[in-house]
């Protein structure tokens, strides 16, 4: 039966995070009308909210910054991480054409990107691992260019403004969070140029600067409006429709009317993973697992994915997320990611025995990976406690909470205390409060000051990589990420196994296009992002490494629908 078609294009695009957005762009330089649409009444998906960084290997600027990759190294390090889950091809396309896709967007579309010299890949020290470079993040995008789009916008997590208000990008985050020469001055000037941009402080409280995820997906949209490429917002995927074998358009609801919208050469699914979805994550995920512990906006359910299921897609590695350990907030909303104190001395994660299980300054997938290892052994981690003293209160943020010299415990909202965080005078007192065996806290506070004095962590290294360090404190010695926990009051923080997102989904080959369980393809169906089954497999070989990959294969999958595209129309003329 045909279909009655509402609207038509070449290309439909679901979804409008940062993949999404790369797809669409794509298809205009190709030539190709293209339509984005997105469930929610925001634009960005979480790529707004995230970091922005892309894990870029062999990019272009590396050999200038005195880095120089190759394909070998970054293949044997992907290798060595992914542990032959993935499929080689997939590998080969994403080292070698993500970089392509890098400068295209440069020169296309002036949406730019700086290679980060110190922030290094999370497993530096394995074969072919590097210090940095590899990660790339925005250049700075300042939101009036939006005009009245800026509205739109999914807007940052206050987390990632400084005082809730001012913009950071990485270096600068790195910078004042670890106090790095120039540091002052640096904090003076972000302070100046917020409060001086008189005529936006009369618009927003929030900087006029955009960075991070926010940087990325504005100057993608920038770049759109400038080339009048459509985005529907309020507008969610229903289903596939599927008309002579192939997926010839898709079904949406747009703002409660169902319409019919054909995609003349192909579908780009980019509409995230399903971390808002709790059955799913039932079905799929660890036990126990719960929506309230994602660090995720809340807004991606799996439509995607599901819709590509009804159509005998195969799916991998739905067991696995961008796993990130995090504090669940009192009144609901996403969760707070814990990317920094970790690395900081003076503090440890332990379970309800009160043991340390894990290196707390690692990669964050690897610990939700420990927590839940733990959890199965000892029925203790989760939810685990993060476990610091005074000094490193003052110091360093403990999840959602400013370091006490920005944010004294008078300024913690109330009710947070005894849910999110607890204190207390002396560690028994803490271990009362938080259900954790004493003897065991106080047993393991003194093998943990032990080792600081010696500055070498006996149990699980912990400071011995330059990405442990990253975010430790230069200024400790020996050992930047290892200090003591000696100094009332004592404090923790409950931290639950959360995620980024779900990296399960949609099986697809190195085009991006899906296949089913037999590895055929089915035609006319791509997806990137988080609703496809990510090319890193278990792993996640440095910052950047999910939206690196959406990007890049959104790119390559429009490649492949323009030259078969192309191939038809001079089938047709011929």
């Amino acid at each position: 039966m045909s279909e009655k078609w509402d609207q038509s294009y070449d290309v439909v695009v679901v979804g409008s995070g940062a993949g999404g957005l790369t797809a669409a762009l794509t298809a205009q330089a190709k030539g190709l009308s293209v339509l984005v649409v997105e469930k929610s009444d925001k634009y960005g998906g979480t790529s707004a909210v995230s970091g922005g960084g892309i894990w870029i290997p062999c990019n272009d600027q590396m050999e200038g910054l005195g880095c120089p990759d190759s394909y070998v190294e970054a293949r044997q390090y992907l290798d060595i991480l992914t542990e032959g889950e993935v499929d080689s091809e997939r590998l080969d396309a994403y080292i070698h054409r993500a970089k392509e896709m890098v400068t295209f967007l440069r020169e296309r579309f002036n949406v730019r990107f700086r290679s980060i010299p110190i922030y290094p890949d999370y497993f530096p020290h394995k074969p072919g691992g590097k210090p940095g470079f590899r990660t790339m993040e925005p250049e700075n995008f300042y939101a009036d260019q939006l005009g009245e789009e800026y509205a739109n916008q999914r807007p940052p997590y206050p987390a990632t403004l400084l005082m809730g208000r001012m913009a950071m990008n990485q270096v600068d985050a790195h910078a004042l969070l670890c106090k790095d020469k120039g540091w002052v001055w640096l904090f003076l000037k972000v302070m100046w140029n917020y409060w001086t941009d008189f005529s936006w402080r009369r618009k927003s409280k929030i900087d006029r600067r955009m960075t991070l995820g926010q940087a990325m997906v504005g100057s993608l949209r920038k770049a759109m409006l400038d080339h009048d490429v459509p985005l529907w917002l309020n507008t969610g995927l229903t289903d596939l429709i599927e008309q002579g074998g192939r997926v010839a358009g898709v079904r949406v609801s747009r703002n409660g009317q169902s319409m019919n919208i054909e995609a003349r050469h192909g579908v780009v699914l980019a509409s995230g993973g399903f971390e808002a979805n709790q059955a799913m994550r039932e079905k799929y995920l660890p036990a126990p697992t719960d929506t309230r512990w994602s660090v995720a906006p809340g807004i991606n359910h799996g439509d995607g994915i599901n819709a590509g299921l009804k159509l005998g897609a195969a799916t991998r590695f739905m067991h696995l997320t961008w796993g990130c350990p995090s504090a669940v907030l009192t009144g609901g909303g996403p969760a707070t990611g814990m990317f920094v104190e970790r690395a900081a001395p003076g503090c440890m994660m332990v379970n309800s025995q009160g043991q340390r299980f894990v290196n707390e300054a690692g990669p964050y997938t690897e610990v939700v990976y420990s927590i839940y290892e733990d959890h199965q052994k000892t029925g203790g981690s989760v939810p685990c406690w993060l476990i610091c003293d005074a000094r490193f209160r003052k110091k360093f943020p403990l999840g959602p909470i400013m370091p006490a010299q920005l944010q004294p415990d008078r300024a913690i909202p109330k009710e947070w205390e005894n849910e999110v965080y607890y204190k207390a005078d002396s560690l028994p007192e803490l271990a009362a409060k938080i259900g954790v065996d004493a003897d065991g806290l106080l047993a393991q506070t003194a093998r943990l000051n032990a080792m600081a004095e010696r500055g070498v962590d006996e149990e699980f290294h912990k400071g011995e990589n330059v990405f442990d360090r990253y975010y430790g404190d230069p200024t400790h010695k020996p050992n930047p990420c290892l200090g003591k926990i000696e100094k009332g009051p004592f404090y923790a923080l409950r931290v639950t196994p959360g995620e980024l997102g779900t990296k399960g989904g949609l099986d697809a080959d190195a085009r991006a296009r899906v296949v089913r369980e037999d590895g055929s393809v089915i035609d006319g169906l791509y997806a990137v992002g988080n609703c496809s089954a990510a090319v890193m497999g278990k792993t996640y070989a440095g910052p950047g490494s999910t939206l690196g990959p959406a990007m890049a294969f959104a790119y390559l999958a429009v490649e492949d629908i323009a030259e078969n595209a192309s191939s038809a129309n001079r089938a047709h003329a011929a």
